[in-house]
């Protein structure tokens, strides 16, 4: 008979794409993740996983196996939703992926309402680039996922998937004291071209909004800077190299030598939970859902930054 643990770290390679990451989602270590899909391929008499440069790849088998265990999985949630429906109060495990700024600035909170509230609950947060999320709890990878899109560009939520809205953060523009445009309080999207610009790689939500944005206003945008963290941005915009767009959640205060300049329309990124249609009725879905949604006014309001003279940290 195939052993459960293994079919499941077996798909998490599948999802994940590495032994190291699949292990991180799992909580083990990659070691036991290894042994896990080898005892697997003694019991099958089965190759599952075939060396590729410095990763893996899966072979026909292997999938076949994974398309198995998704299956199962999936009747194994359905099984504890109602156990856990019958029970009436949030339990068990739950993982949640977030994108970095919410990790940051939002769900510590979160976890720590849910943790005195509800002892029997076992929360647990994984930090996860926005574009990937969507697909690791479609996939059964995670339980819950908090996610972000752009006014210009919807988060597509893929079959099987529900979603809520959370709240709405909004973006300021931030320059180097002194900049032109330090002293406005408000500047039009149609006055940013010539702008050297600090963002987010090709590929993020960020870096694809302000591409898209600057486009439309009949800007080229000067991309100079990438960095993955938004304080790694702002650490540039305090050295003077350039402007960025940056959210206010978890942005937390800015550096002497950064100005704050408000865009006028304000760009606002939409925050949402997620996550599978099979675990809708679980109590412990429905509670975190209801304590981000609970949360977010205050969260807003201490993120919301106070009016500040020109030249002032």
């Amino acid at each position: 008979m195939l052993d459960l643990q293994r079919l499941r770290a077996l798909h998490a390679v599948s999802v994940h794409g590495t032994v190291g990451a699949a292990a991180a989602a799992l909580g083990f270590t990659p070691s036991a993740v290894s042994q896990q899909i080898a005892k697997l391929e003694r019991e099958t008499r089965t190759v599952l996983l075939e060396r590729e440069g410095r990763g893996v790849r899966l072979t026909d088998e292997a999938w076949q196996l994974v398309d198995a265990a998704a299956e199962l999985l999936a009747i194994v949630e359905r099984a504890e939703t109602r156990l856990e429906e019958r029970r009436g109060v949030p339990s068990g495990r739950l993982t949640i992926a977030a994108f970095a700024s919410a990790a940051r600035g939002l769900l510590p909170s979160i976890l720590a309402d849910l943790a005195v509230r509800h002892p029997a609950l076992d929360a647990r947060l994984t930090e996860v680039d926005p574009h990937l999320s969507v697909d690791l709890v479609a996939k059964g990878a995670v339980d819950l996922v908090v996610a972000h899109d752009w006014d210009i560009a919807p988060l597509p939520a893929p079959g099987g998937v529900e979603q809520a809205p959370i709240g709405e953060d909004l973006c300021d523009l931030l320059v180097p004291e002194g900049h032109r445009l330090a002293g406005r309080t408000a500047v039009r999207r149609a006055e940013l071209g010539g702008e050297r610009w600090i963002c987010q790689p090709p590929g993020r939500v960020c870096h694809d909004w302000l591409m898209r944005t600057l486009r439309g206003a009949g800007h080229e945008p000067d991309i100079v800077h990438q960095a993955d963290e938004n304080p790694t941005l702002v650490a540039l915009v305090a050295a003077g190299l350039g402007v960025a767009l940056i959210p206010r959640l978890g942005r937390g205060p800015l550096p002497a030598g950064v100005v704050e300049v408000p865009l006028d329309p304000m760009p606002v990124r939409r925050l949402y939970a997620l996550w599978r249609t099979g675990a809708a009725r679980r109590p412990a879905i429905a509670e975190t859902v209801r304590t981000l949604r609970a949360h977010w006014p205050t969260v807003a309001a201490r993120d919301t930054p106070a009016p500040q003279a020109v030249g002032s940290a």
